[in-house]
């Protein structure tokens, strides 16, 4: 790719962006332009990559060709308000903020500018990443394929339509936690029954990546690989009845449509 890239913000989700594109070997460490109040950040940012550091948003609006704005919502506008000077027709802005629709981020820097609007989550950080991918119309092909493979050096990336990005939200953008809480879980019962802590949560973990794997690449309804693994009066049809009493399938249904209308209420703001 020959752009150079900029960061503003250099957090968690700032970072894996930028693991991601240099281990990819996308662009050359001295092409990649990061920003952060903190001193601290950035000089771990650097000596991790070798990448070009500032305390000054502004520098890296100047010398990159994407800008990856990577701040928190509450500050956002600030942030962007205070390079949109600098910003021309040949600069494309990715924004990462939950709650953040194009039309807000048009309303501070202007509806010429080129924006793709894009939601992200914390798997990104292993580079098992899923990225939501939302361009406004002045993006170019050539420009949504240069900000694709950049989001994709991390993980997937899907373009989709703006009107579902907050269901997007729902089952990828906050779902590792759900998974999360799904792991532990398994984890405690397991401890219940004598194993130690740590093969507990290595036994789940490996057994949700596993089952994911296998729901990505054997392209079988989900259903159908759950009756792969429920024998007749077996074990596992066992526990499977159990969790539908409990309803499992209805509580997390439940908890991403509460996130998702949470989503709603956010953009509507």
């Amino acid at each position: 790719m020959n752009k150079k890239i900029g960061f503003i913000g250099s957090g968690n989700m700032g970072g894996a962006i930028i693991g991601g594109i240099i281990k990819a070997g996308l662009v050359d460490p001295s092409d990649v332009f990061v920003s952060d109040m903190s001193a601290d950040k950035l000089e771990e940012i650097s000596a991790r990559y070798g990448v070009q550091t500032t305390t000054d948003n502004r520098v890296v609006a100047e010398n990159a060709d994407i800008i990856v704005a990577a701040v928190k919502p509450n500050i956002y506008g600030i942030v962007l308000d205070g390079i949109k000077d600098i910003l021309d027709e040949s600069k494309v802005i990715v924004s990462i903020a939950a709650g953040k629709s194009l039309s807000d981020i048009e309303g501070v820097i202007g509806s010429d500018k080129k924006i793709v609007r894009t939601m992200p989550n914390t798997p990104a950080l292993v580079a098992e990443g899923m990225t939501a991918v939302c361009p406004n119309s002045n993006v170019t092909e050539q420009e949504l394929s240069d900000v694709m493979l950049m989001l994709q050096s991390f993980g997937k990336a899907e373009i989709m339509p703006e009107s579902l990005i907050d269901a997007v939200t729902g089952i990828s953008g906050s779902s590792p936690a759900y998974v999360f809480m799904f792991i532990e879980a398994m984890a405690d019962a397991a401890v219940m029954y004598g194993m130690p802590r740590d093969k507990a949560y290595l036994f789940a973990s490996q057994a949700v990546l596993g089952s994911a794997k296998m729901v990505l690449e054997s392209g079988k309804h989900p259903g159908e690989l759950k009756d792969m693994v429920c024998s007749p009066g077996g074990t596992t049809i066992e526990a499977v009845a159990e969790l539908e009493k409990s309803g499992f399938r209805s509580s997390v249904i439940s908890g991403v449509k509460a996130c998702i209308e949470k989503s709603i209420k956010m953009t509507q703001k």
